[in-house]
Order: structure tokens, then sequence, then C-alpha cells
């Protein structure tokens, strides 16, 4: 299984603490927020390569860190060849540019790099060895404001996904979804063709829209919280809370 970083984007919303530096490498105490995923991610057993996908603004870096690192698994850095936020590829299609990069026809675990997790990945991974399923994460979220900015999905008794919508007005139900993915390699087909047959570019909950329409998903209920990091309120909140 190989972990996918997507980390191409340009963060505008921390203005000039990314103007030059990629989020996912801001300190939080003595690690990064990337660090902090990989201490976690590198130590199952399924990972046997990190690939991050960043821009070219970026890369160099990203190599720089990289060379760095002292993880068990492999890091290879992926430049999507942009070099503004205005020219980015979007996720979707970096995802894309990656598994044609390295030819990559294994399962794949996809996540975004700029959250703070409490639990371990390896549950998720667990869970969809078990199901035999592509899958997507969820959390209970009661606030229908929330609800309308993020993804939000229709379950059934076993956790299989009955539909998904991107921001509803009306949300149809309480579970939101992270961007955290697991697309198995009999469904990597599916996913090479996503775009040319419409689906959407930007945001990694599109190509989990997208797949939820064609086969067979479960979404597995995180069993702790995370804490997304999308604004300079929020990278200083995290420094103060989690950073001791």
């Amino acid at each position: 299984m190989k972990n996918i970083v997507i980390a191409a984007g340009y963060a505008t919303r921390l203005g000039e603490l990314t103007k030059n530096f990629p989020k996912p490498l801001l300190k939080i105490g003595e690690n990064t927020i990337l660090g902090r995923m990989l201490d976690d991610i590198d130590q199952i057993p399924e990972i046997d390569e990190h690939v991050i996908v960043t821009n070219h603004k970026f890369a160099p870096i990203f190599e720089d860190w990289a060379s760095t690192s002292f993880y068990t698994k492999p890091i290879t850095i992926i430049d999507d060849g942009t070099e503004t936020n205005e020219t980015r590829l979007g996720a979707v299609c970096d995802l894309l540019f990656a598994m044609d990069k390295l030819d990559v026809n294994d399962d794949m675990l996809v996540v975004a790099a700029d959250n703070l997790l409490f639990f371990s990945f390896k549950e998720f991974v667990d869970f969809a060895n078990e199901k035999g399923t592509s899958c997507i994460m969820c959390h209970r979220q009661d606030d229908v404001e929330k609800l309308r900015r993020t993804g939000v999905v229709e379950l059934d008794e076993d956790m299989r996904v009955l539909g998904m919508e991107e921001k509803p007005q009306e949300p149809k139900s309480h579970w939101a979804v992270p961007p955290f993915y697991i697309y198995k390699a009999k469904d990597l087909e599916l996913i090479c063709h996503s775009v040319e047959n419409g689906c959407g570019k930007d945001a990694p909950g599109n190509l989990a829209h997208y797949m939820v329409d064609h086969v067979a998903m479960h979404a597995w209920p995180m069993s702790a919280g995370r804490f997304d990091i999308g604004s300079l309120d929020t990278y200083y909140e995290a420094v103060e809370k989690f950073g001791k």
C-alpha cells in the first residue's frame, strides 16, 4: 500500500507564513504537521512507501526535509510542475499525476497534509482490509452549518456508503467526511479515468464523491478527533494546545 500525501496547495489563508514555505512542514512543537502524521503511518505494516505530491515552488523544501527524515519506508517527492495558486492542478489531478508518474498499481492511502490526528491510521487500514472495498472516513457532526461546508454521507447499518453530497444545503445525515481515503487496487482503473468522465479536480472529496457513485465503498467512523489547520488562527491554536 502506498501512502500518498496531497501537499501541492499554496495555503494562501496563512498569509506570509506560507508565502514561501509549505504548510505541512510548519512546526508544532519539535515536529512538523506532516511529520506527526508520518510517525503514525510509517508503522503500518502494509505501507511500503510515502509519496509526497507537491508543487514546483515547494519541492526543494520537501526534498531537503526528506533528506533529513528517518522513516522505515522510503519517501518519494513528486513535483507537479506548478508555481502559483492560480495554476495549481487540484488535488484529484495531483493524485492522478503521481499515479501516472510512479505507475502505481497498489492499494493507496490518500491523505491531506494539514491535520493533527488523535487516532492511528492503522485502524482505518484494518477496516478497509476487513471490508475489502475502497473506503472513506467519517465522523459525527451535529452542527448543520459545518455540514454545509463539507462532504456528507448516508450510510447503512454495515457502514456501506449509500450516497455522498459535497457541501449540501440540506444535509441528509450527520456523517461528515474528512480528507482521508483508501482506494483499493481493483478500483484504480476507474480513478485513472475519473476526471475525463466528469469528476471535479480541486478537492480530494470530489474523487470520493465520484467513486461512491460507481463502486461499493464503506466509511470508517473515526475513533477519536482531529484538528484541521486551515488558517493562521488555527495554526497558532494548534501550536499552543499541542506543541508543548
